[in-house]
């Protein structure tokens, strides 16, 4: 029985999955695609343990495909050629029904790795299902991305948590030989954080440990079986968002002490750095923005030089950019700038651009009026021309709106002494 349990009862089909009602459940996104045979390439973004690898498999199965997979971190770009190869062959010219090339972790491939499965999703060849607990838009190459639907997996509720062990139970040969007892599973739950993999890992841990036929399970029984490490920070459950987001209003709230902490934090439990320096670049322009270019050099800076690092170096990187954004002064004047203006997209639509400032790169344009009137602000005083810029249907409107700090204060007077009482600054 050296096979876990998780691996044991793992559902081979729709019917026997757990939790994802969003996808496969009996109005899911997913349901009617699968029961009628018509899968598109696929990117499955969940935490670990909600089922991605599963579901790929599922899909294989209740469609009767070939199924190929790989794992990103074991498989380079030949072995992505060898795969494709093989696909080819026993379906995709010849059949309506191409083979499925299932990639999990495809967030760990290069750029190489996933260029050469452009051609095979792109012609057809193979069906690509990907799996990633990272964001597909920053770790997916954008010609992959745009042939390929994404859908997030949830971390699994109480509901599918609780579902998942008594299916255990009930399934399980080992188990079944066992008197199990789930007198409370608040702990069992809390340890798991929505990973359901994890869950019954755990499960498995404390059945086995004493080897007893009998077993009760409380809350004391799983924190004393349980090793502590366990519960020092779960970086795809509940801790993971409270944590970031604790990190993230430290610095908005200039508390670099706070920060450091919650840093420090994220640090002990292996937290990935790229994880935390990205979420530092935005904070760099959200919160800071004009009040303080520099802040979003050295958080781009940081982002790069962590990524060269990597730890435990990179802990004093980010660190040092921590501090420095937490004591910085701060403005979202840019954030609301841009948040208004695309609602302004969203209520006017696509309002023509004014003929003097279009773009006149052939005659042709140019005698239609395309670039007539334009001004060029290098030939006045001071660089700038009192110009309209904007559609005339909201001419005047202003979007940005300096903040009330030192340096803002100067970027308004500078844009005040240049518009007059066209724009309110």
């Amino acid at each position: 029985m050296n096979e876990p349990l998780a691996e044991r009862i793992r559902p081979r089909t729709l019917e026997e999955y757990i939790s994802q009602n969003h996808l496969v459940g009996e109005k899911g996104s997913l349901t009617h695609q699968i029961k009628n045979g018509i899968i598109p390439s696929l990117i499955f973004w969940g935490p670990p343990g909600t089922g991605k690898t599963t579901l790929a498999n599922i899909i294989a199965t209740e469609s009767e495909r070939p199924f190929y997979t790989l794992s990103a971190i074991s498989s380079g770009v030949k072995d992505v050629r060898e795969v494709i190869e093989k696909a080819k062959q026993s379906g995709g010219l010849f059949t309506a029904k191409n083979p499925i090339l299932f990639i999990d972790e495809i967030h760990r491939f290069s750029k190489s790795q996933q260029d050469s499965l452009l051609g095979a999703v792109e012609k057809g060849w193979v069906t690509l299902i990907g799996a990633t607990t990272e964001n597909p838009s920053f770790e997916v190459i954008p010609a992959l991305l745009s042939r390929c639907q994404v859908y997030i997996l949830n971390p699994f509720d109480k509901t599918d948590l609780e579902a998942l062990l008594h299916r255990a139970m009930a399934t399980d040969t080992h188990l079944k030989s066992k008197q199990i007892e789930l007198v409370e599973t608040e702990a069992l739950l809390r340890l798991s954080g929505g990973d359901g993999r994890k869950l019954l890992n755990i499960f498995e841990l404390i059945i086995n440990s004493d080897g007893s036929d009998t077993v009760e399970i409380t809350n004391d029984l799983v924190m004393a079986k349980v090793q502590k490490n366990t519960v020092l920070y779960d970086k795809t459950g509940e801790q993971h968002y409270d944590i970031i987001s604790a990190f993230i209003k430290s610095i908005r709230g200039s508390d670099p002490n706070a920060a450091v902490y919650w840093l420090a934090r994220m640090i002990e439990g292996g937290e990935d750095v790229k994880f935390i320096a990205r979420r530092l670049v935005i904070l760099a322009s959200e919160d800071i923005g004009n009040a303080n270019p520099t802040a979003l050099v050295l958080a781009n800076a940081t982002f790069q030089a962590v990524n060269t690092i990597g730890y435990p170096e990179a802990r004093i990187i980010l660190s040092q950019c921590a501090t420095y954004l937490a004591s910085s002064p701060k403005s979202n004047a840019s954030y609301v700038a841009i948040k208004q203006a695309q609602q302004k997209v969203r209520e006017t639509g696509d309002l023509s651009v004014p003929l003097a400032i279009r773009n006149a790169p052939t005659k042709l344009m140019k005698d239609l009026g395309y670039g007539q009137g334009y001004d060029y602000a290098h030939d006045h005083v001071q660089n700038f021309v009192d110009f309209e810029f904007l559609p005339e249907e909201i001419s005047g409107t202003s979007f940005y709106i300096p903040g009330n700090t030192p340096r803002e204060n100067s970027l308004r007077d500078f844009l005040k002494k240049r518009w007059k009482d066209k724009y309110e600054f």
